[in-house]
């Protein structure tokens, strides 16, 4: 028996995994590996990006894409919302990661131009 098996483990174990895989994953996962979105975020900026890459990225909270995924896998969001949903917080966070240092230095020299101002009308 242990030496059927291992003739057979190789090539059921080889044939398994392979079959397994594809019927495996889920029809909805599948949809959001090979539904191709383009955003301006830095990392992704010049080439299109899969919802599920987005949906994994850093700008996608962990709370936010546990929530997307149920109800997109329940049927309670289609597609299309869910692809809106995903590029709109990953557009607003990366928007956001950019202007924190830009207004941070900026508010420096705007408060430092804003002291001689009164000063000078004194």
């Amino acid at each position: 028996i242990s030496v059927k098996s291992s003739n057979k483990d190789p090539e059921a174990a080889a044939g398994e995994e392979g079959d397994e895989k594809p019927p495996k994953e889920e029809p909805w996962k599948t949809t959001l590996k090979t539904t191709m979105v383009h955003v301006e975020a830095t990392e992704f900026r010049g080439r299109e990006v899969s919802l599920w890459d987005l949906l994994h990225s850093r700008y996608i909270p962990e709370e936010n894409r546990r929530e997307l995924l149920e109800l997109y896998e329940a049927g309670e969001l289609s597609l299309e919302q869910v692809r809106t949903v995903v590029t709109t917080i990953v557009t607003r966070m990366a928007a956001a990661e950019r202007a924190e240092p830009v207004s941070g230095s900026r508010a420096e020299p705007k408060a430092a131009e804003a002291e001689p101002t009164p000063l000078d009308g004194d």
